[in-house]
């Protein structure tokens, strides 16, 4: 593995070679540089036909930027080399913006788009290599009529080719292009950074659209390349006031760069220099506005803005033979820039050096224990801590300098009480691991919408203590995975709501080994299962889980159904354009399941085996298929270039393809387990006899009080009954005719519905029903014996037949002693919950009963 450099100065102003993008921020060899800009220009073109001023003007604009802070400058045209040279003895650093013709519909000319071509490639030659240069930015805000005009697909392919321009020319360069709201819709997932220009003048409106901003970058570096205000119209005052509170927004809420819109008034372009409007920090004379100061009191400091609370926050991190990356992790965390914190390692029981290690750094406090689990060492951990804010990482992680603050800030500003943020998976050192990283079926956030979470990972998570305690902390039946998922669901069915901060972000060092991956992957397969059975509302049918929320990194997208829309308004006039993606549907992961991969297996190999050719087709179809999607996968995924070739997207291929197999078949395994570790119920004293019968798989009884009981009395008896005794019990969330289904194993269900009626006062007839169904697998089942038989009888095949009966005769004497056994059991727990609550039988309804009185 690879261990991302320690942090340093965040402020860039050291100048240690190129800059790099690295997850959501850059990097400057070991320095963490937020780059705190400005735009030069565009100016009127000299007499030379350098649209820049003179090099002693520039001299004192550079001097300028010194004292406001400034470490970058973005400029609209390609600037001389002497101006680099100026910009590199002040150490300001310059995003290069190349123009071309982007207002006209260039890709209809073949002619033009060469000559683009050629444009890019003068301007980084002019560069080349330069100390100074960050990157370049390959066009600015084509408008969307070209865009719709041409289509979304042809410009991002446009942009693509210029992007390789640069990189054949100049590898280290960093490449960007300036997007905006019209164009929001752009896939541009080449860039090395997420680069928009925003105007947006109320605060509540930018900090939100930042968010957007955040998801549309994923794991890439977001720079505001425009923002600003005009004083000429709204006042200078009103332009100071307003950059204030951007700057301070866009810092708070962990925006790698940001450009104010413009260094001067002076502004040229379409030919014309512009009078009219006043967007500078300085005049055309350079004299200063308000907006200089107002920008250089968050410019010129190394901090980030103060917040207005600083909570005491424990970071809690659990251990288990961690001690390959146990340095990493605590040393990360002794350079967190946060006031108030503390760091509780738990030693769960490590057979190697990690209680050594972790007692070598000062200021941590290492609680040593018996291996009891993930879930117990985190309770203990939270026991053990003292602040008001309780935030969990793994052993595992390295965290970025910045963690805690852009967690707090989520907190005061959502008011929530859970917090989490992004895991990303650090460079690598070797091919294998590099492909594994680059995997899907690593721990991933699942979103709501832009700043709301369903689930947060277990390695980047943050609850206020008071929740925590309220709903009991972690399940210690999770003991290594699934501990982050339950207590995420917990969270949301006790009515709180979970927020997302992008900018929290942890590295996440991911398995270095297929072996280590797949352990991992069975992992988590046994830990759906436990899920399974601790939530079950929130599983389909089919025992895969039902997430609201979009799933970051899942395999989902791969087989969409329903393209993405993009909302353009009329006319495509609309000033921030959408591009919204379908909701998540089950049909989407299908050919990812072990069920569609077994079914397709099966009749590929019965065809192969019978020489039924005609039906090749249909059998390899499916799994042509998910390998389909699997090598989209593969040739999608950022990787290291040390994987980048035909093996290591053939290895990422492949697991793509193992992982929910992999998950299947445990989730399966422990699935079945649970079913049958049921405990037998026995009644408290023998039930009365009553002359009860099944009938058409049903079964009814009465109940009588006169104290006011309602149906809950019963429902709620029932499930802690069944659940206490390991019974899988489902309740209705409103959308089905029962209200309790009792999994007796894996071919029976009891479904249980209950009535209340009213006779005066307290008086109750409580009527209880209970009737057996069939499981789908065992409908399923049923179906594939009867399916082989038929076509055993077709093919004039005996031992199909008797293989098919046979099946279906063995299956169904499992669900009969199986319905049976699980009749018996409601019937008994019914008469149990029944007399603890004091209820007494009613007799059955007789005809006169319904008479009105």
């Amino acid at each position: 593995m690879v261990v991302p450099p320690s942090p340093g100065d965040q402020s860039g102003s050291g100048w240690n070679g190129k800059v790099e993008a690295r997850g959501r921020f850059f990097f400057a060899g070991a320095e963490k540089v937020l780059l705190k800009g400005v735009t030069y220009g565009p100016f009127a073109p000299t007499n030379s036909g350098q649209q820049f001023p003179n090099p002693a003007t520039v001299e004192l604009d550079l001097a300028l930027m010194n004292e406001l802070g400034a470490n970058t400058l973005r400029t609209f045209t390609v600037p001389p080399r002497w101006l680099l040279d100026l910009a590199a003895r002040r150490r300001i650093r310059v995003l290069v913006g190349i123009p071309w013709a982007e207002h006209v519909c260039f890709l209809d000319s073949q002619e033009l788009t060469r000559s683009i071509h050629r444009t890019v490639e003068r301007a980084v030659e002019a560069c080349e290599n330069h100390p100074a240069v960050v990157g370049y930015l390959v066009g600015n805000e084509i408008p969307p009529d070209i865009v719709r005009w041409h289509g979304a697909k042809r410009i991002a392919a446009f942009l693509r080719k210029l992007a390789e321009v640069v990189r054949r020319l100049e590898p280290k360069a960093l490449v960007g292009y300036a997007n905006f709201p019209s164009t929001e819709y752009l896939e541009l997932d080449f860039t090395d950074f997420v680069a928009f220009n925003v105007y947006l003048h109320r605060e509540h409106d930018f900090r939100r659209y930042l968010y957007r901003l955040h998801t549309l970058a994923a794991d890439r570096p977001l720079v505001l390349t425009e923002f600003g205000m005009d004083s000429h119209r709204d006042g200078p005052r009103t332009q100071a006031t307003a950059l204030s509170w951007q700057v301070r927004t866009a810092l708070t809420a962990g925006v790698a760069g940001t450009f104010v819109f413009s260094f001067t008034d002076e502004w040229f372009t379409g030919g014309h220099d512009i009078r009219n409007w006043a967007f500078g920090l300085v005049d055309r004379d350079r004299q200063r506005k308000p907006a200089f100061d107002a920008v250089q009191r968050w410019y010129a400091t190394d901090e980030l803005p103060p917040l207005s609370d600083y909570p005491k926050v424990s970071v809690v991190v659990c251990a288990y033979n961690a001690e390959t990356t146990m340095h990493a992790c605590l040393a990360s965390l002794q350079q967190l820039r946060y006031p108030a914190y503390e760091v509780v390692v738990v030693n769960d029981g490590s057979t190697d050096r990690t209680g050594e290690i972790a007692e070598q750094y000062e200021g941590v406090r290492v609680i040593h224990q018996v291996n009891k689990g993930l879930s117990a060492a985190r309770n203990v951990g939270i026991a053990s801590s003292r602040g008001d804010v309780v935030v969990f990482t793994d052993s595992d992680c390295i965290v970025d300098p910045d963690w805690l603050y852009y967690l707090v800030v989520t907190f005061l500003a959502s008011g929530l009480p859970a917090v989490g943020g992004p895991n990303l998976a650090p460079p690598e050192d070797s091919f294998v691991a590099s492909c594994v990283a680059a995997s899907p079926g690593g721990p991933q956030h699942v979103l709501l919408d832009d700043d709301h979470a369903e689930h947060i990972p277990g390695c980047n998570m943050a609850f206020r203590r008071d929740v925590l305690e309220e709903i009991g902390g972690f399940d210690p039946i999770f003991r290594a995975a699934g501990d982050d998922v339950d207590l995420c669901w917990r969270l949301q069915d006790h009515g709180y709501r979970i927020g997302f901060s992008p900018a929290a972000m942890v590295w996440h060092f991911r398995r270095n080994t297929v072996k280590a991956y797949i352990g991992q992957q069975r992992g988590y397969g046994k830990a759906e299962a436990l899920l399974y059975f601790r939530h079950p509302d929130r599983f389909n049918a089919m025992g895969y889980s039902r997430w609201r929320g979009r799933i970051y990194g899942g395999i989902s997208s791969l087989f969409p159904l329903r393209r993405p829309v993009i909302y353009g308004g009329t006319f495509g006039r609309g000033l921030f354009q959408t591009l919204y993606q379908p909701p998540a549907s089950f049909v989407s992961h299908l050919p990812f399941t072990l069920e569609w991969n077994v079914a397709a297996g099966a009749l590929l190999v019965w065809a192969l085996a019978r020489h039924r050719w005609s039906w090749l087709g249909l059998a390899v179809a499916p799994l042509m298929l998910t390998w389909a999607c699997c090598l989209r996968a593969a040739t999608r995924a950022r990787v290291a270039a040390r994987a980048d070739d035909i093996r290591g997207r053939l290895l990422i291929a492949l697991l793509t393809y193992l992982f929910p197999l992999l998950r299947c078949l445990e989730r399966y395994r422990w699935w079945a387990r649970g079913l049958s570790a049921a405990e037998p119920v026995t009644c408290d004293r023998p039930a009365r006899a009553l002359p009860l019968s099944w009938r058409k798989r049903s079964l009814a009884i009465s109940f009588w009080t006169e104290h006011g009981l309602e149906k809950e009395a019963i429902l709620h008896g029932l499930r802690e009954a069944l659940t206490a005794r390991n019974y899988f019990v489902r309740v209705d969330r409103g959308w089905s005719d029962w209200d309790l289904e009792v999994h007796g194993g894996i071919w029976s269900r009891g479904w249980i519905k209950v009535a209340t009626e009213h006779h005066g006062g307290a008086r109750r007839v409580l009527r209880v029903k209970c009737t057996l169904r069939v499981s789908l697998l065992a409908r399923l089942g049923a179906a594939g014996a009867l399916a082989t038989a038929l076509f055993g009888i077709k093919l004039g095949l005996l031992p199909l037949v008797i293989a098919g009966a046979g099946v279906a005769a063995v299956g169904g004497v499992a669900l009969l002693r199986e319905s049976l056994s699980l009749g018996s059991m409601l019937y008994q727990t019914l008469h149990t919950v029944a007399r603890r609550a004091r209820l007494h039988y009613a007799p059955r309804l007789q005809g006169h009963a319904a008479e009105v009185k």
